[in-house]
């Protein structure tokens, strides 16, 4: 799938494209034009498993799940790791009733225009949790640190997407019934500006309950 020339992200507005991705939560392929005439999606576009903020993302996904469906709202996480690892990993952390997809390419998030920016503007943000960091870190030890404390094991699968020379922006859209973009929720990486943070629950529900008529 060709990169897209996307100068940013994409806005309330405009139109969703259409990206095709390995299913991970079951056989065959997703394409985003199945959902057109149907029903709305909320398509969160995350860096891989490796990344322990994105595997919260997608929990807090699963966990919203349920009121979206409950006004119609269909919801897709897609990751940034090989098929086959990432449905060892739902394997054992299952998300009842949310699709799921792989895209270690990226095709998805460049499609959407969440831009990839140089590890050494990454590393340069510290990153202060207290309570569950022992003091500011770096992105990749911050990585290093959760990951060993939640217990996840990194593979060989992860590491292949850990050795980019970029790092990837993620965010969050929600598409009406004609493709159109009603809301969105894009990383911005810059220190406390929602860096790693995850959208406005509330916010969320009160856009899904508008595109719901």
């Amino acid at each position: 799938m060709p990169m897209s020339s996307v100068d940013g992200p994409l806005q309330p507005g405009d139109r969703a494209p259409n990206v095709v991705l390995d299913a991970i939560s079951g056989d065959g392929k997703i394409a985003l034009e199945d959902f057109r005439g149907r029903n709305p999606l909320l398509i969160g576009l995350f860096r891989g498993l490796h990344c322990p903020f994105c595997r919260r993302h997608v929990a807090a996904m699963a966990q919203l799940n349920p009121a979206l469906r409950e006004k119609g709202v269909q919801t897709l996480a897609v990751v940034n790791t090989p098929v086959e690892r990432a449905r060892l990993y739902f394997r054992y952390h299952p998300i009842p009733e949310v699709l799921a997809a792989s895209d270690p390419v990226r095709a998805s998030h460049h499609a959407f225009g969440l831009r990839e920016v140089g590890m050494d503007t990454v590393m340069a943000i510290r990153i202060d949790l207290p309570g569950e960091l022992p003091e500011p870190m770096d992105v990749m030890a911050m990585d290093e640190f959760i990951n060993k404390s939640e217990g996840y094991e990194i593979t060989a699968a992860d590491q292949q997407m850990m050795t980019s020379d970029q790092g990837q922006l993620v965010g969050q859209f929600l598409i009406d019934r004609e493709g159109i973009i009603r809301w969105s929720f894009t990383e911005v990486l810059k220190g406390g500006l929602q860096t790693f943070s995850a959208p406005n629950p509330e916010e969320l529900m009160s856009a899904a309950s508008q595109v719901a008529h």
